[in-house]
């Protein structure tokens, strides 16, 4: 019994923190993240607007539509696609934000059928 108390207590405090979301500072602007294929470190740069995210990765631009959900989600769809993958839209949900970056989570927007969903995660940093 006296143990329980200060475990309700702490339980209470942590349940109430909630990651800083200014998602609205992201929405548009020029961005670049890192990531790794194959043990190799490589960097990729996007710029977003409120209807169009155009990337830049490794010489070739590639443009997509974007789809705001709510200030925090939006979804992906490639407008030149060139593989029945790269057709399908991706949901993209940013969790939390700091001054020059925030970290998204990413999956398919539409699941498949009788496959795991697949969730992957990032963080973007602002360039401009």
């Amino acid at each position: 019994m006296k143990l329980l108390l200060p475990i309700l207590a702490l339980c209470l405090l942590t349940s109430c923190y909630t990651a800083e979301r200014n998602c609205s500072d992201f929405k548009t602007g020029t961005f670049e993240f890192s990531y790794t294929i194959d043990g190799t470190e490589r960097t990729s740069r996007f710029k977003r607007t409120e209807d169009l995210n155009i990337d830049y990765h490794e010489g070739v631009e590639d443009s997509s539509s974007v789809r705001w959900i709510n200030d925090c989600e939006f979804i992906l769809k490639k407008l030149h696609p060139t593989s029945n993958t790269e057709k399908e839209a991706i949901h993209m949900k940013i969790l939390s934000t700091s001054e020059d970056s925030y970290t998204f989570e990413y999956k398919r927007a539409i699941k498949r059928a009788n496959r795991p969903s697949r969730v992957e995660k990032g963080t973007a940093r602002r360039v401009n």
